[in-house]
């Protein structure tokens, strides 16, 4: 017979926690009876606690320990009698006590107020974390229990803890300083030292503490980070402008200018006076030729004629949208009615009359329309 029974009862005169789970937090033994005499090697950086019907048994020193009564007393707690006492039945864990470090956590926060500018943002934050065990008992009593133990267990609910509490402080640090949620990426010093110890808070009663939150960052919700810039950038140039409407004129007539240069003529000065820059933009005079708008002096605009001249810029086509005559030659503006250029000389043609009962074109100069014979204003 062999010295240590039948089957693989060898295997089992040994125990260790195997290589494989050496990284982990917590591993449990797999067999609940464990055999008289059994050897059990503890790392320095792990502790091996025997649990019984839901109770600490007892714990084994680091090193190498021989599973005797007579050695280590407790064990006669948990001895199987039904074996002839050659057996002892618990469930034993190894737990780490050295520091677990660049665990990952991340997650949506939530919705917060933005102080800077009153809106509801999505804020995100991930970052790692570095996790011990201060008292190990109180890990497999509290957390663990009569689950499956696992280290994901451990980390996955250490994870949860620490965003439940970024929930809750990154929010109320928010709340309290007022700061805005664009460059909070700059906070995140302040951040992880305020909320480490409301981390710890929640750990501790469960044997557990971070030492560390590193890496933090949080971010807004791509959607609320485009809506904010865009706020900043117009809250900037208003006041720069002077003020919202000041700002207003300014990007449309921007905006005008703009879109005249890339090629749409009278059409865009015409979209920007019928959208109401007309009224808004009050002293917008005649600009000099080659020249832009000039505000605080003029005649000021006048209503759009049909039939304008070509556009030679947006300063020539808000003329032509006024209703002034455009030089063909040097694309100066004049003033309506006049029959030579004032800036060249060259004749300018007479504009097209609209009859007002049928609403036909009349030839340059006609007296009555060609269509039904009402007399032309001329």
């Amino acid at each position: 017979m062999s010295l240590f029974g039948k089957g693989g009862d060898l295997n089992r005169q040994f125990i260790a926690r195997p290589d494989s789970a050496k990284a982990d937090i917590l591993y449990k033994w797999p067999d609940l009876t464990i055999r008289k005499f059994t050897q059990v090697t503890v790392e320095p950086d792990e502790t091996a606690i025997f649990i019984k019907e839901g109770k600490v048994a007892g714990t084994l020193p680091q090193g190498r320990s021989t599973l005797d009564g007579a050695l280590i007393p407790f064990l006669g707690d948990i001895v199987d009698w039904a074996s002839g006492g050659n057996m002892y039945r618990a469930e034993l864990y190894f737990i780490g006590t050295r520091e677990f470090v660049s665990l990952p956590f991340g997650g949506p926060i939530d919705n917060i107020e933005d102080p800077e500018t009153g809106l509801a943002v999505g804020l995100r934050v991930f970052g790692e974390y570095a996790l011990t065990v201060i008292n190990p008992s109180t890990l497999i009593l509290t957390l663990v229990g009569t689950r499956q133990a696992s280290n994901d267990m451990v980390t996955d609910w250490a994870r949860e803890q620490i965003l439940k509490t970024l929930r809750t402080g990154v929010v109320r640090k928010l709340t309290a300083e007022k700061w805005p949620v664009l460059g909070i990426a700059g906070r995140t010093a302040d951040i992880e030292s305020a909320l480490l110890a409301d981390v710890q808070a929640t750990l501790s009663p469960y044997g557990v503490k971070v030492t560390r939150l590193g890496n933090v960052t949080i971010s807004l919700n791509p959607e609320d980070e485009k809506t904010l810039k865009g706020l900043r950038k117009d809250s900037a140039y208003t006041r720069l402008a002077g003020g919202f409407r000041e700002y207003g004129v300014g990007a449309a007539l921007k905006g005008i200018g703009e879109g005249a240069a890339a090629g749409g003529g009278n059409g865009a000065a015409v979209l920007g006076v019928g959208m109401g820059l007309g009224g808004i933009v009050a002293g917008v005079g005649i600009p000099p030729p080659g020249g832009g708008a000039s505000f605080g002096g003029g005649t000021g605009v006048q209503p759009a004629a049909a039939g304008g001249g070509p556009a030679g810029g947006p300063g020539a086509a808000g003329a032509a949208a006024a209703g002034a005559l455009i030089c063909t030659s040097c694309q100066a503006p004049n003033a309506p009615g006049s029959k030579f250029c004032a800036s060249c000389g060259t004749a300018l043609a007479p504009k097209a009359v609209h009859c007002t009962q049928c609403g036909s074109t009349g030839a340059p100069g006609a007296k009555f329309c060609g269509n039904c014979g009402t007399a032309l204003a001329t």
